[in-house]
């Protein structure tokens, strides 16, 4: 067995390398020139708050028309999709062009934090911010929920009501 000298910045070195790669991958130009869009996927990031009548919901989604927007609402979950699509011409192609947008279809599902009504949303799409306004289920709103603690040390229990 041949003993060899740990070189620790070596290893550092080979690890740089091969992130360097990966990274040269991931936003390499395609043949067109473009940097490749769907390997760096589109995910509008979000807001939400829960109150004690509802939750609220912010996403934004800049430069879509809201009618290219799908939002659907279950009890407990929100789908948003849609697509993003870029405005430059294939005429305009010619010399340098470099885009740090994300274009491309989306699609987004967020746990609610509770129950709501689904038939008394409220939506606003205004500056790129879609905010939905979504009413709590009523047993949401008169649910309590006793905790039993029936000795020192030991684990309480949870009752719903």
């Amino acid at each position: 067995m041949v003993l060899s000298r740990w070189e620790p910045f070596r290893e550092i070195e080979t690890i740089q390398r091969q992130m360097n790669r990966l990274l040269d991958q991931i936003a390499s130009p395609t043949e067109t020139g473009d940097i490749i869009s769907d390997r760096l996927t589109l995910v509008p990031p979000a807001e939400i708050e829960e109150t004690s009548d509802d939750v609220r919901l912010w996403m934004d989604i800049p430069g879509i028309d809201p009618q290219n927007l799908d939002v659907k609402v279950a009890a407990d979950t929100v789908s948003v999709s849609g697509e993003r699509k870029s405005e430059i011409r294939e005429q305009e192609t010619r010399g340098m062009r470099r885009s740090e947008f994300r274009y491309g279809r989306f699609q987004r599902v967020i746990p609610l934090p509770s129950r709501i009504q689904n038939d008394k949303v409220q939506a606003e799409f205004r500056n790129g911010v879609l905010c939905l306004t979504m009413p709590k289920a009523e047993e949401e709103k008169t649910r309590v929920v006793t905790i039993n603690l029936s000795g020192q040390g030991q684990q309480g229990q949870i009752s719903g009501g």
